[in-house]
């Protein structure tokens, strides 16, 4: 059997089309099960294209993008994952792996208490297609669910030792914006605050949807707009900004803001730290720069670090804690951020330890551009 049809076979949950050819528009393909279609989800660099496609156009169309366009997919059915990747001279190499289905508990799943287990439904998430009808989780939204309950949770340990009434927040990068829904109900159903929310997009068939659902189910103080974070001007003065998985320098721009605005908190996951996998050099320790994977991983975690020391100089308290198990998203450190009264010798010691960072890798930082003006 081909292996394309053995994925759909298993009833894929996802699927991803990544690392294009020279000349290709799309930088990735996403696709998902959509009632009895396929919605395939075109991404460039700033724009998003949707198409729903039947089972059978749906193979048809993915063997022709990695006969021509693109050289990798991965593949996630209930019971497997599957990796496809495309050599330069046409070689097909496949991995397969058997998984338990992940919407099983285990027994420490069962004791897990959720920050979100009210004992309700919660109608919007079950329109964003998060919980069932009956207030279960979603087997496909399993890893996401964890993923927002984690960064709730996080949310949590500030927003309870906060006395304010109301919050004010920038979401950005919000996307289908499930994290702002569950924020929006956690804050308002759960905390007993009120709240100004705003999540911004660069999709506009997307901020629509939300747009949509907020006004469906009544959610007083969220709304959306599409724009991008580079130079949004907001109509309040947030308290907060948050960002999920912000494409690489989208979370540089997003922190600048938030150290521009004063926000009190700053939450963010790191996505795609390409800036300085770019033009980052190991002088003195080579052997980091010799595998591609190493490289991409140490760039990673040297641009977060450099992050957390730009945030201490501008007056933060920060902190990169471990925000959900590797097993359920690789992308897994988050940036916690509250605005203190830190003394200037060691905002100063936090510069300095930013700039021997970025001497030592030779690296380029968009958030240090913009703080230093350089």
């Amino acid at each position: 059997m081909d292996i394309i049809e053995k994925i759909f076979t298993g009833h894929p949950i996802s699927i991803v089309i990544s690392n294009p050819r020279g000349g290709v528009e799309f930088r990735r393909i996403n696709i998902r099960p959509v009632g009895e279609k396929y919605q395939f989800e075109r991404l460039t660099e700033k724009q998003a294209f949707h198409t729903n496609l039947t089972e059978s156009a749906a193979i048809e169309s993915i063997h022709e993008l990695l006969s021509s366009d693109f050289r990798q997919l991965d593949a996630k059915t209930e019971k497997a994952e599957f990796t496809v990747k495309i050599s330069k001279k046409g070689k097909q190499f496949v991995s397969e792996r058997a998984i338990e289905a992940t919407a099983k508990e285990t027994s420490h799943d069962r004791k897990k208490k959720y920050l979100l287990d009210t004992g309700e439904p919660v109608p919007v998430l079950r329109d964003l297609g998060v919980i069932t009808a009956d207030g279960k989780i979603a087997a496909p939204m399993y890893d996401k669910f964890r993923q927002i309950n984690r960064f709730v949770e996080l949310i949590d340990d500030a927003v309870s030792k906060d006395p304010r009434e109301e919050f004010k927040i920038i979401d950005f990068g919000c996307g289908k914006s499930y994290l702002t829904f569950v924020l929006h109900y956690y804050l308002t159903k759960i905390a007993g605050r009120k709240v100004k929310i705003v999540g911004l997009d660069l999709k506009t068939d997307v901020v629509n949807n939300c747009e949509e659902l907020a006004r469906k189910y009544r959610c007083d103080g969220l709304s959306f707009e599409c724009g991008d974070i580079g130079g949004y001007q907001p109509s309040f003065q947030p308290d907060m900004v948050i960002s999920l998985h912000a494409c690489d320098i989208a979370t540089d721009l997003a922190l600048f803001n938030a150290i521009s605005w004063k926000s009190d908190y700053i939450f963010s996951v790191p996505c795609c730290q390409h800036e300085m996998n770019k033009t980052v050099r190991f002088d003195k320790l080579s052997a980091l720069g010799d595998y591609g994977i190493i490289k991409e991983r140490v760039s990673a975690l040297a641009t977060d670090a450099l992050r957390g020391k730009l945030l201490e100089y501008c007056g933060y308290r920060t902190q990169l804690v471990e925000f959900i198990d590797i097993e359920h998203s690789p992308k897994n450190i988050l940036i916690r951020a509250e605005r203190k009264n830190i003394s200037s010798a060691k905002r100063d010691a936090a510069m300095v330890s930013a700039k021997n960072l970025l001497s030592e890798f030779c690296g380029e930082n968009t958030l240090y551009r913009l703080i230093t003006n350089k």
